[in-house]
């Protein structure tokens, strides 16, 4: 019998309806595991246990409000909690309480969740590495910038976790951890209350412990009904490499290429899959386009802090600013081509295989990884998933992503689903 804290949040959330345990037994759990544990993890930047256990009584008390009721979830410290800190790990904001929830969060309350603390995000989810560490190794980065998010998953301090993603930020911190995550198609989740980073791409995304976990969150979050995971038809899959194949290590092209393997086994049509024309350039316009949002995004805190902005991003801005508006909306227009041409070469194919992250987490607390295999498909704006499968050379984790066509969410967490049973097996 697993302890209540490595309950899938799925499973808790049966239970609980079931009554064979309380959300405040729960909640009781996790923080008991937060408590042996995040000395060295370092994943919650704050955490209210009297707050986050009284909403747990509370919700025991009143009538179920959906299959969420009584699960807890963690939030990312760039989204605002009206009762908890929001600080965006910035001394600029060091004490700062927003007056309202974020849409996602007051979604989530509504949902009958456990708010249950910020998780650790970097500088504004930009790069400047953050305190957390790799629950597995903690010689080893988490990933960023949702790096408190997906640590407090892996290591079972709580179930679901909220992060946002604006090049790889929720993708390959779940990659590095070992959990699922999604990055669903932009714009199906309110970013009401977010801290912008850059308004084109920033999408938020759940962690948790399985596919039917995100689909749990993702229903309340997007409106959007959860898939039936007992499909049975065989998919068409598309084994996408990306021009940035080489980058990845050995063991990641072996992951991959072994799952397209393992999907065909089980039944699945796996072909290769080349990205449009034109596409091979997203990988390097994204900085720029990002670059050119989040200057903006963080005008007041460049020019009024601008000696409490770290000395990772404040080049970063610097460069930003020099964008111009012309060349910023001929990258966009570019990328709308690109987005037109993937949904045309996708009309027959129900879900991309291909790398979460270049290579297992590396051993360094100075970057938090890279984001070549994320970046393009912020830019397109497409669902991806990513599903743990193997370990690299050094025993961590590595994945591999499933890519949707945009607003195929649903149906890709139910071939997510699909492919992580054939994938286990």
């Amino acid at each position: 019998m697993n302890k209540l804290n490595e309950l899938s949040a799925a499973e808790a959330a049966r239970r609980i309806e079931a009554g064979d345990i309380t959300s405040e037994a729960l909640v009781a759990a996790c923080l008991e595991r937060i408590g042996e544990r995040d000395e060295a993890v370092r994943a919650w930047a704050y955490i209210d246990r009297d707050l986050a256990l009284s909403q747990a009584r509370a919700l025991d008390r009143a009538p179920r409000r959906s299959r969420l009721h009584g699960v807890p979830v963690g939030i990312k410290d760039v989204i605002d909690t009206a009762d908890l800190p929001t600080e965006y790990n910035s001394p600029i904001y060091r004490g700062h309480r927003p007056k309202a929830d974020a849409s996602c969060v007051a979604m989530l309350r509504a949902a009958g969740a456990v708010i249950l603390g910020k998780t650790v995000t970097t500088e504004f989810a930009n790069n400047h590495p953050a305190q957390t560490r790799n629950p597995h190794n903690a010689a080893h980065t988490p990933g960023g910038s949702s790096s408190g998010s997906a640590a407090a998953v892996a290591d079972f301090m709580v179930p679901l976790a909220l992060g946002t993603q604006t090049g790889g930020s929720v993708i390959r911190p779940a990659a590095y951890c070992g959990t699922y995550a999604s990055k669903p198609s932009f714009g199906s989740i309110n970013r009401g209350g977010m801290k912008f980073d850059a308004e084109s791409l920033d999408t938020i995304g759940p962690f948790g412990r399985s596919v039917e976990d995100l689909a749990l969150i993702l229903e309340v979050l997007t409106g959007r009904a959860a898939p039936n995971f007992s499909k049975s038809s065989r998919p068409r899959v598309g084994l996408c490499r990306t021009p940035r194949w080489t980058v990845a290590d050995a063991a990641t092209q072996g992951a991959v290429e072994a799952a397209a393997r393992r999907l065909a086994d089980a039944g699945a049509k796996v072909s290769d899959f080349e990205l449009p024309a034109g596409s091979d350039q997203l990988f390097d316009r994204h900085k720029v386009i990002m670059g050119y949002e989040t200057s903006r995004a963080l005008a007041w805190e460049y020019f009024n802090h601008g000696e409490k902005i770290s000395a990772t991003l404040k080049p970063r801005l610097d460069e930003g600013w020099k964008v111009t508006r012309a060349e910023y909306d001929e990258l966009r227009e570019h990328s709308r081509r690109c987005r037109r041409a993937l949904a045309d070469s996708m009309r027959e194919i129900d879900f991309l295989l291909t790398p979460s992250a270049p290579s297992e987490a590396p051993a360094s607390l100075q970057s938090t990884g890279d984001a070549v295999f994320n970046r393009a498909w912020t830019i397109l704006g497409v669902p991806c998933l990513t599903v743990p499968y193997r370990k690299g050379p050094k025993g961590l984790p590595l994945a591999v992503q499933l890519i949707g066509a945009f607003d195929s969410d649903t149906a890709l967490l139910g071939w997510a689903h699909w492919a992580a049973q054939a994938l286990q097996k």
